[in-house]
């Protein structure tokens, strides 16, 4: 009897949703997308050291070392084919099913795989949505503590040819999990009745503050609290049945404390007082009223000889929904316990912190109903917050309009300088309501805000804006670190000034800034992947260029289109090239005077404006690369 090569192998099976529909409308179409979606898949299966089995009709089978590589390549194909498909008109989109499971497979000489292990990744993808993922339980049981998004539990699912149910989830990459429903959030040991009382009586005035939103005179600027939410982070819970574990849960609560009190945009309430609570049973929702925190972590710690868990929520004390939840698990044994407190913290506190992160967007989804004239100043930085999403000049008038009262209003609030400072900004840098001097105005109500809080980080971080559009690019790479410094898990500012210093020449600091910034916020806006196209181009790796570029989704954004167009010039696609060049000029009418301007403006190397001009002469737009010569 012949030997039989057996192995366990993570397995992708992927197909066309709709496939026989695009082929009745036009099946040429279909052929040319489907072999270019298959060259854009292969890519990303190659980067996450997996290959291509086998590609039947519309149908890709692919192995992955492991589950995790699997995932993530799962998960930056339907990532890359959503940026391509906007480029199609939408009947003509191609959406894929994707399927990943962990198993037991029979291969070949000649590489092919056969066995259970495939056959339930096929039935995976069957069950999956257009554009979406499921997975079985022995992958979910491999990657749920290294991700960041969600899981759904679909039950049980009996699976065509597979003996037993399979246990099913679908990967939420929005984040979501089937959280709780709202309910009362309750701590597991006794009330602390008469420390409540204590709070209550100290705090009474944070809580009126917090939960009236009435604006607070102090007549020292650097004594005014934040004009954002509070947040409250209660001491975790040693679960481990051990108290010389203690000192973890400790070390987490406080490194998450500090963490999140270096953002501007809230306000942490010191642990003094949350930790009174430690041991209660109260509601969430009590502990908010007392404390004035809009919002609420808490957390356990689990530690035994195989395993550290971490687990974390965020929950919303006004009415107690699960916002957001977590459970991060780590060797205990391979790595310093610091370490891991440090990675741990620097993630939970970016995801949760950010600009573009789960407290911003919470705050902003209870305010877009409300007039622009009627928001706070807090409130306008929510809208800059929106409007850098969706990009315009309609948007940037609103929030310009809405800063412009805050900082009438509120003269000696930072945050309301950083807002119309970043409006004037946008005024010099793309033209947007253009009114004179942008850009010394931007200088102004920058150094307004430091003036007012020294350690703003946005505020630092738009000075080094200010000077990169000002063309000084060593001292915006000097404000750039010292803006990073005051805090380096801030994505946004990690991911703005990476941005700049790729621009500028500065690859492999912009580039490395770059990812960590994804790193720590995998819902990060799409304008991060600005960045990384130009470094992919700049390296003569149009593929990855062009997948960067088309994961962002703002068509009607000049730069966006000349990057398309270079790119697609670059790989000979000269009707995709050409397109992008048509959009580009209706656009930017003249861009082919001025595109010299601006690449210069954005301190591009003369290098690297000849390398785009060569892509974009490919595409058929001659643009000037220098400025044109002087005249009397």
């Amino acid at each position: 009897m012949p030997e039989v090569n057996r192995k366990l192998a993570a397995v992708m099976s992927a197909d066309v949703a709709g496939y026989s529909r695009l082929m009745q409308d036009d099946d040429a179409a279909t052929v040319t997308t489907l072999q270019d979606y298959r060259a854009a898949i292969a890519r990303v299966i190659e980067r996450h050291k997996g290959r291509v089995v086998n590609a039947p009709g519309d149908n890709i089978l692919a192995e992955f070392p492991s589950a995790v590589e699997a995932l993530q390549g799962a998960c930056e194909i339907q990532e890359v084919l959503r940026g391509r498909n906007l480029e199609l008109p939408e009947e003509r989109r191609m959406e894929f099913r994707i399927g990943v499971n962990l198993g037991d497979v029979i291969e070949e000489d000649d590489g092919t795989i056969y066995g259970d292990g495939v056959n339930i990744a096929a039935r995976l993808e069957a069950l999956a949505d257009a554009g979406g993922i499921c997975i079985s339980n022995a992958v979910y049981e491999s990657v749920e503590s290294r991700f960041d998004f969600g899981f759904e539990f679909l039950g049980a699912q009996e699976v065509k040819n597979i003996e037993r149910p399979v246990n099913v989830y679908r990967v939420r990459t929005d984040g979501r999990r089937e959280a709780p429903k709202p309910t009362a959030q309750t701590h597991r040991r006794t009330p602390l009745i008469a420390a409540v009382a204590t709070v209550v009586i100290a705090l009474v005035g944070i809580a009126a503050w917090q939960l009236t939103s009435a604006p607070v005179e102090v007549a020292d600027a650097v004594l005014a609290l934040p004009d954002g939410p509070a947040i409250a982070v209660l001491p975790f819970e040693n679960d481990s049945g051990d108290a010389e574990q203690d000192f973890l849960a400790n070390g987490i609560t406080e490194d998450l404390i500090v963490r999140l009190s270096r953002f501007d945009n809230f306000f942490v309430i010191a642990r003094n007082s949350t930790a009174q609570f430690k041991g209660t049973s109260m509601d969430v929702r009590e502990i908010g009223n007392t404390l004035g925190a809009r919002f609420v972590i808490e957390g356990s710690v689990r530690r035994t000889d195989e395993t550290l868990r971490v687990s974390i929520q965020l929950l919303d004390a006004v009415d107690g929904t699960n916002l957001w939840a977590e459970t991060y698990d780590r060797d205990p044994s391979a790595a310093d316990l610091f370490a891991i407190q440090d990675d741990i913290t620097a993630k939970v506190s970016g995801t949760v912190g950010d600009v573009f992160g789960i407290i911003s967007r919470t705050d902003l989804a209870d305010i877009l109903g409300k007039p622009p004239e009627n928001l706070s100043a807090y409130e306008c930085w929510l809208r800059l917050v929106a409007y850098y999403d969706e990009i315009g000049p309609e948007k940037h008038m609103v929030v310009r309009s809405c800063a412009e009262r805050a900082v009438e209003t509120d003269p000696d609030y930072g945050q309301a300088w950083v807002t119309l400072a970043w409006t004037a900004m946008d005024e010099h840098r793309f033209g947007f309501n253009k009114r004179p001097d942008a850009l010394d105005r931007a200088f102004k109500a920058f150094r307004r805000a430091i003036d007012l809080e020294p350690k703003n980080q946005l505020a630092h971080q738009g000075l080094a804006e200010a000077h990169f559009a000002n063309h000084n690019v060593d001292a915006f790479i000097a404000e750039a670190e010292r803006a990073i410094a005051l805090n380096p898990n801030n994505s946004t500012s990690l991911a703005a000034m990476g941005d700049k210093m790729i621009y500028s020449g500065r690859l492999d600091r912009g580039i490395d800034l770059m990812r960590k910034a994804i790193m720590l916020n995998p819902h990060h806006p799409d304008w991060f992947h600005f960045g990384i196209s130009v470094y992919d181009y700049r390296n003569g790796d149009y593929d990855g260029a062009l997948e960067a570029i088309l994961m962002i989704d703002w068509p009607d954004f000049h730069f966006v289109q000349v990057i398309r167009a270079a790119t697609y010039g670059q790989l000979g696609r000269l009707d995709e090239a050409r397109t992008a060049v048509k959009k580009l000029l209706e656009i930017y009418p003249d861009y082919a005077e001025n595109g010299w301007r601006e690449f210069d403006m954005w301190n591009h190397p003369q290098a690297s404006i000849e390398h785009f001009a060569e892509g974009l002469s490919k595409a058929g737009l001659d643009i000037r690369t220098e400025p044109p010569p002087a005249t009397d």
